[in-house]
């Protein structure tokens, strides 16, 4: 099975944590998330994530201290999903680029949120220490 390693950022604002929502075509599809992605060939998890964040959502982040971390397995990959606290650099205003939809969302709301698999392990713990 493949496996792939996969940074997230941890981004609160106000109480709330930035989720995005999957396209309803291809993997995972329709699922909210963790703002991320791949780490490519020859990144590191900091690099990968900024370079994610760009691209998804249009802004610049500071990645901070790791968060915490999970492994999955879905029927066709195997996930290490790592997740980073992360900041927007000052001004920056995230925008669904590579979404269907963003949000800001109260920690207690998570669990209700129809979550990739790999994610949901996280949700609690995020809904406890943000």
């Amino acid at each position: 099975m493949r496996r792939v390693r996969v940074v997230a950022a941890l981004i609160e604002r106000d109480g709330r944590v930035l989720i995005t929502r999957r396209h309803e075509r291809g993997e995972r599809a329709g699922l909210w998330e963790f703002p991320g992605g791949k780490v490519e060939p020859g990144e590191n998890d900091r690099g990968a994530l900024v370079r994610e964040l760009i691209e998804e959502l249009g802004v610049l982040v500071r990645v901070g201290a790791l968060f915490d971390g999970v492994e999955h397995a879905y029927p066709d990959v195997h996930v290490d999903l790592i997740l980073y606290r992360a900041e927007l650099e000052p001004g920056d205003e995230p925008r669904p680029l590579q979404a269907a939809e963003m949000r800001w969302a109260a920690p207690d709301e998570l669990r209700a949120l129809p979550f990739c698999e790999a994610d949901v392990p996280l949700l609690a713990r995020v809904a406890g220490r943000v």
